[in-house]
């Protein structure tokens, strides 16, 4: 069942030890990447936000490339919605899928959402910045998405 206790991040946290599928299909296990790394969780393929976050990383990619950072974009879509997502506009973030939300629970990004008065569970959108040692250096929460993937970029740099 994964994690429960909402597993709130904090500086210096190691990489949980979750695994997620890759973009190929194949698992990914998240604590054995290492680091330098950015995790991102979005909602939901396709939708205005989560494709404007996913084009902003894509934008700056050959700058965290640059800065030797992997950064990952995680949801609990399907790789093969995944592909779809990145065909139709371009995206080259390498996105990976979280189906039965471990990850995110992992990371204490799961929980309780409200949106038109309804409530459901979902995915906070956040950003999580492991330094070289795999040790949680930043954390971004509720996420608003005008500069942030520059934000992200600047700290990864400057690790």
């Amino acid at each position: 069942m994964g994690q429960t206790d909402g597993g709130m991040m904090n500086p210096g946290d190691a990489i949980p030890a979750v695994t997620v599928t890759g973009a190929d299909g194949a698992p990914l296990a998240l604590g054995a990447l290492g680091g330098p790394l950015v995790i991102y969780f979005y909602p939901k393929d396709d939708t205005s936000g989560c494709t404007k976050e996913a084009q902003d990383f894509t934008a700056l990619a050959g700058d965290f490339a640059a800065a030797g950072v992997r950064v990952i974009g995680l949801s609990r879509d399907t790789p093969a919605s995944h592909a779809k997502f990145a065909a139709k506009h371009g995206l080259t973030v390498e996105l990976a899928s979280d189906p039965d939300a471990a990850a995110a629970e992992a990371f204490g990004v799961w929980g309780e959402r409200k949106l038109y008065g309804r409530t459901y569970m979902g995915v906070e959108r956040s950003t999580f910045l492991f330094g070289s040692d795999g040790r949680l250096a930043q954390a971004w929460r509720k996420v608003r998405l005008p500069g942030h993937a520059d934000a992200v970029l600047a700290a990864a740099r400057a690790l």
